[in-house]
């Protein structure tokens, strides 16, 4: 099972009383008969034998080839640490969008839990994909997030990031749970989704006004398209130019000519 796999079902129907069963280092394995789960397996190799159907077993084997409706299936679960990553929006207290990223990574611990799992995480194919994972867990996430972010001003939301990652860990081991998945650790990262408000917090962090941080935002622009006028942005003065020409009265060439000159 690869880094995003976190169920497998095997999907061969050759698995009957006498077969031997395989569980490696990382992985549990859960027998199932016509639905009902017989046992669990940690690592090791386990022959499949039920002790009342032994006789039903060598009849398998010995006439139909496994081709019977004593058939049993293997579903291995993936107890290695594997990393989730969930990606959405959020909105601070002043309604501005954010945009986080929550890492988070998970495993299954024991055998109940690998037993919890396949009993309450359905699955389609023959697999348990981690983004299937996520996206029991995106709604959590997402309220989680919100319910401090919608509350606290946008500037102060990197302040908050400890308890946004608290409440999210809280939450979402709780969630995760339900399923016999831990929940190892959380990281996450919150920013303004529009780029033009990253600046202007990064301006402010210097310890500008609102309206100062816009000039030397404007002034930043002007500069990048090289107009000579963006240090008069920052300073707020006009742009004067020396050694200009003369000025001239044109009030007379602004009257009505007199009919005697036309």
């Amino acid at each position: 099972m690869g880094p995003d796999v976190l169920l497998y079902h095997y999907p061969g129907n050759d698995i009957m009383n006498g077969s031997l069963l395989t569980v490696e280092s990382n992985h549990f394995c859960v027998l199932k008969s016509r639905g009902a789960i017989l046992n669990v397996y940690e690592t090791g190799q386990y022959g499949v034998d039920t002790p009342q159907k032994v006789l039903v077993g060598a009849i398998q084997q010995a006439f139909y080839g496994g081709q019977s409706p004593w058939q049993y299936e293997a579903i291995y679960v993936n107890r290695a640490k594997l990393v989730i990553r969930a990606e959405g929006q959020a909105l601070s207290r002043e309604m501005a969008q954010l945009r986080y990223q929550v890492d988070y990574y998970i495993h299954v611990d024991s055998k109940d839990d690998a037993l919890k799992l396949v009993q309450h995480m359905p699955y389609q194919g023959h697999y348990i994909k981690t983004a299937e994972v996520n996206t029991y867990a995106a709604p959590v996430l997402e309220q989680s997030i919100n319910q401090i972010c919608q509350v606290t001003p946008l500037e102060q939301i990197n302040e908050k990031i400890h308890d946004i990652t608290d409440l999210v860990t809280s939450h979402l081991q709780e969630f995760l749970s339900t399923y016999g998945i831990t929940l190892n650790n959380v990281k996450v990262l919150v920013a303004p989704a529009d780029e033009l408000m990253k600046k202007l917090i990064s301006l402010r962090a210097f310890g500008l006004n609102e309206e100062t941080a816009i000039r030397y935002y404007i002034a930043m622009l002007m500069a990048e398209r090289g107009l000579i006028t963006a240090p008069n942005m920052i300073s707020g003065t006009g742009f004067t130019i020396q050694g200009t020409s003369p000025l001239v009265n044109v009030q007379d060439y602004t009257q009505p000519i007199p009919p005697d000159k036309r």
